[in-house]
């Protein structure tokens, strides 16, 4: 008879612990009701991006644009790169490089050429890039046309074994080859 007292008492103690507990939750829940639990879907998991403020990098736009400037006069940039569009191609260029296109060229061997399509222009220190392209007036990127002549012959050959056919293509494309003379870039950055 005590084992059975004894067991209703701790069955009692269990239920009011659990009720308190529950009560107690149900308050603490009624709290934070506004609160949302951080998960993957509530959050993005890269950090949150803070936007300088517009006054401070506009200042520190004219200083990066100065600098530039400064060192464009002085010449105090080492060797120019540039990467210039010419016969349906990107080419990154610098001077005294040699491309050869395959493509026929209206200019005659000898002939001075100016490509103005530059989308990028850059030196150690600094890298000026176009939307999409760098301004006549800011780069200007000349060559030589040295050499116009063909490439080597491709053969495309068709066959049929047991069929007699055979069908021989000889493919000779023409080749241009120019010499980029100079990059040069003037200080008008603004």
């Amino acid at each position: 008879m005590a084992a059975a007292v004894a067991g209703a008492r701790r069955r009692a103690a269990a239920f009011l612990l659990s009720s308190a507990v529950r009560h107690q939750s149900s308050q603490s829940t009624s709290l934070q009701q506004g609160l949302v639990a951080k998960t993957s879907l509530t959050s993005p998991p890269w950090p949150e991006v803070k936007l300088p403020d517009p006054v401070e990098e506009a200042k520190y736009h004219a200083e990066v644009v100065q600098k530039v400037n400064k060192m464009i006069a002085t010449g105090q940039y080492g060797r120019l790169f540039a990467v210039v569009h010419f016969a349906s191609k990107q080419w990154k260029i610098t001077s005294e490089d040699l491309i050869m296109m395959d493509n026929v060229l209206e200019a005659e061997c000898g002939d001075r050429i100016r490509m103005e399509k530059v989308l990028l222009v850059g030196a150690d220190d600094f890298t000026l890039i176009g939307r999409p392209l760098l301004g006549k007036n800011l780069v200007r990127v000349e060559a030589t046309v040295i050499e116009k002549t063909e490439s080597w012959p491709k053969i495309n050959m068709r066959f049929w074994k047991r069929h007699n056919y055979q069908k021989k293509k000889i493919i000779v494309n023409p080749q241009t080859v120019l010499r980029i003379n100079t990059i040069e870039i003037f200080p008008c950055l603004s």
